[in-house]
């Protein structure tokens, strides 16, 4: 989200010189990154220079230049919707970055070619644009798998409803039983879905069972305990969403697994601390005997303790998993596969214990880079 205190209002002289300005070469008008320029210019901070080069391949001077170019754009187009009223119908950059905006009449199309942009007469303002979608959303719900959304085309002057291919029939009567004009219907394969995160100490539900996610992995998954769940068994995230697969696991021998998850679910480097804030992964350093680490788990949340032994045996019932770590932090029952870390360094997964968070107790974790080199893995981290 840009930075609130560069949102500030111009007026129509000011706001064309600013995009006039930003239009200029980006080595003349660079500024401190993260900051306006006095003709109100935006350069990005470092991280956002970056990502905009990889995802959208532009070089370092087009990166910055783009910025400063659309954030004039955006006051410009604030300002003129203000100034216009009824007359404005929304605005765009083009791949040129020239400022386009739509008008009703010709009165506005002069004061938009006043502050610097291209005017483009078109039949409906923004505000009856905008209440066809306030018509749309207040009809009865369609079938999601026949319409996908709707929304305001600004380029094109209408609303358009997006729809499956096979479906561009029943999404037209939709919007006709709706009472809307300026509508027009899109085919398209583009099904939305939610998106959820993968976060470490989550619960997920391997079967009908339920354990904790680990720490998110790439290719796209998380590490946990193998004996959650065995190759080939399907998980549901914390909210029974469909999650993905387990794709490795090993029991006993060692305790760990990883599962990849399927395209609605996002994996970040983070690990849930169960009081409304989480911790980011830095880094999967181990940590000594004596070090205090912290651990996230679904049926107890966040505890720590510190590490007594490291390349313990544990003998349990279906055979003895070696390699573990011994710690005197407590936990539970479905708090197996979650995450332990020493800070921020990732450490490895709960694999068992005895005691639990009443009275205390011991647990034991499978470390992480085992699982990591097992499965050729990396570590998602920040």
């Amino acid at each position: 989200m840009m930075d609130q205190r560069f949102a500030k209002r111009l007026g129509a002289v000011t706001v064309s010189a600013a995009f006039a300005a930003a239009l200029l070469p980006a080595a003349a008008g660079a500024t401190e990154a993260g900051t306006a320029d006095e003709a109100g210019t935006f350069t990005g901070s470092p991280e956002m220079l970056t990502a905009v080069e990889r995802d959208l391949g532009l070089t370092a001077g087009a990166a910055q230049q783009r910025f400063d170019t659309e954030f004039a754009a955006s006051q410009t187009l604030e300002q003129l919707a203000s100034d216009l009223a009824d007359g404005y119908a929304g605005g765009w950059v083009t791949d040129d970055q020239q400022l386009v905006v739509a008008v009703t009449d010709d009165a506005s199309a002069e004061q938009v070619r006043a502050a610097g942009g291209e005017p483009q007469l078109v039949s409906h303002s923004e505000a009856e644009l905008n209440s066809v979608m306030a018509d749309l959303d207040a009809a009865p719900t369609p079938d999601a798998d026949e319409v996908y959304g709707w929304h305001v085309e600004v380029t094109s002057n209408q609303v358009v409803v997006q729809a499956a291919p096979d479906a561009v029939a029943e999404a037209t009567a939709w919007a006709e039983e709706a009472g809307v004009d300026a509508v027009t219907v899109e085919p398209t394969e583009e099904a939305p879905e939610p998106l959820y995160d993968v976060i470490g100490g989550d619960a997920y539900y391997p079967g009908a069972s339920r354990c904790s996610v680990g720490f998110s992995v790439a290719p796209a998954g998380f590490v946990t305990a193998g004996h959650c769940g065995g190759v080939g068994t399907s998980t549901s995230g914390f909210n029974n969403a469909a999650q993905g697969t387990v794709q490795g696991s090993s029991f006993p021998g060692n305790d760990y697994g990883w599962v990849s998850v399927n395209s609605n679910w996002s994996t970040q480097p983070l690990v849930n601390q169960y009081n409304g804030s989480a911790v980011t992964v830095a880094g999967g350093q181990a940590a000594g005997v004596g070090s205090a680490v912290c651990r996230s788990g679904s049926t107890t949340g966040w505890h720590c303790g510190e590490i007594t032994h490291l390349n313990q045996t544990v003998n349990y019932a279906e055979g003895t998993v070696t390699g573990l770590t011994r710690t005197t932090a407590c936990a539970e029952p479905g708090d197996s596969g979650g995450s332990w870390l020493a800070g921020s360094q990732a450490q490895g997964v709960t694999s068992g214990g005895s005691g639990n968070c009443s009275t205390g107790g011991v647990t034991f974790f499978q470390p992480l880079q085992p699982i990591l080199s097992a499965y050729g893995l990396s570590l998602v981290t920040s």
